[in-house]
């Protein structure tokens, strides 16, 4: 909010590089600064008493080979070298992980195209696949029913909230808790003043917007138009009572025209066993349940033209996604399509996460990761999964752009 009431002062900066958000690509960044600059003072401001709070510490904990995305697109470059970077991360600071596989299961003969064209992609992309008869399935997953399926062998499993603590402490940057943006001031000629909740002024010559769900809204404070609207997602889990029924990672074939993967089964590095996500729209950028509602960002939510389009365009998919959110056995019939012995006792619901999804005025889902600049300033406007298993390559470009514009004043 450019001479929106914090004054930038003569004084000398904070820091070098200032990060909002605390989450895992924001951390990410702060570690990728420090290596590429050393000597560079990132300072980070997170508004949660801890890091990782939301989308990072919310997901299934999945390992992302990058078979869905798009070759050429930067899901897919930086879904593929994230992965085998995130697990050689987790095994050099002793992070919990796993290499564990999983499958792609086509359960309708309609799904039999999609899957053969998921594994032309995926090798497109680098990634070995195998090819698999309904037989052959029960190798892998002898609970698991279908009419073929892929075995994608680097696909793993970790705790992303702790990947993310270890980015912060190794990048040396100074990370205040608790430090919730209320205000900035943007002045080309001399930096950034961010004033937070706390009542602190810091100040920054460049910023960089990591923000999440709030990364739209952050990028506006600054002065620049994102054009594009965050639209929170909620995804909601269960918890497998019996986890005997499944051995790894067991995922539907997804429909193409969402970037939603569908309900799957993921055996997580507990040993406990997630069930979803669904996707239905939160009333709430932290809407983790219907009981959360906040009027003011529902109502910005629903003010942006882009949100009606995409409704009349994917309304029969979004009437799916609410029965199963609001029926139990219709969940259940869901998840009987890849596990037929599962019942409706043996799924117990557990801690939703929300999915912030970029929109653009013309109603089209933003399929890729977006990074956008502003004059001293670098906004991650699109960030879901697979983000987490890509944040240390999103970090490193992120940071590349933070540092050009750093050298730039």
């Amino acid at each position: 909010m450019p001479g929106g009431g914090v004054h930038v002062a003569k004084t000398a900066h904070d820091c070098d590089v200032l990060v909002v958000g605390g989450g895992i690509v924001g951390l990410s960044t702060a570690y990728a600064i420090t290596r590429a600059a050393p000597g560079t003072r990132v300072t980070v401001l997170e508004k949660e008493p801890g890091a990782a709070r939301h989308q990072t510490g919310r997901n299934s904990g999945v390992i992302h080979s990058g078979i869905y995305y798009r070759p050429g697109s930067l899901k897919a470059r930086y879904a593929v070298r994230g992965a085998a970077e995130m697990t050689k991360f987790c095994a050099e600071y002793g992070i919990p992980h796993a290499v564990t596989g999983k499958l792609i299961v086509a359960t309708e003969r309609e799904e039999l195209p999609r899957l053969h064209a998921l594994a032309q992609r995926g090798r497109e992309n680098g990634i070995p696949v195998r090819e698999l008869g309904a037989a052959q399935i029960a190798e892998y997953e002898p609970e698991v029913r279908g009419l073929a399926a892929l075995h994608v062998g680097t696909t793993g499993i970790c705790d992303y909230s702790a990947v993310a603590q270890q980015l912060g402490a190794a990048s040396g940057a100074e990370i205040r808790y608790g430090a919730q943006v209320v205000r900035i001031d943007r002045r080309p000629e001399r930096g950034v003043a961010v004033l937070t909740s706390r009542g602190d002024v810091v100040r920054g010559r460049v910023l960089v917007n990591c923000a999440g769900l709030y990364c739209d809204e952050i990028a506006r404070l600054t002065g620049d138009e994102p054009e594009v609207r965050i639209v929170p997602f909620r995804g909601e889990y269960y918890e497998l009572a019996r986890p005997g029924l499944v051995r790894g990672l067991v995922y539907p074939v997804p429909d193409p025209a969402f970037p939603f993967l569908g309900v799957h089964l993921t055996r997580g590095i507990d040993g406990g066993v997630h069930v979803g996500p669904n996707a239905v729209p939160a009333l709430a950028r932290e809407g983790y349940g219907w009981g959360v509602v906040r009027p003011r960002e529902a109502l910005g939510t629903a003010a942006w033209p882009g949100v009606w389009r995409m409704g009349r365009r994917h309304w029969r998919y979004g009437l799916g996604e609410l029965r199963r959110s609001v029926s139990k056995a219709a969940f259940v019939d869901a998840v009987r399509r890849l596990l037929p012995a599962v019942e409706e006792d043996d799924l117990v619901r557990t801690a939703a996460g929300v999915r912030a999804q970029a929109v653009l005025r013309n109603g089209g889902l933003v399929d890729d990761f977006l990074i956008r600049e502003g004059r001293r300033a670098v906004h991650v406007l699109n960030a879901p999964s697979p983000a987490a298993t890509a944040s240390l390559p999103i970090g490193r470009e992120v940071a590349r752009r933070a540092l050009l514009a750093l050298n730039g004043t």
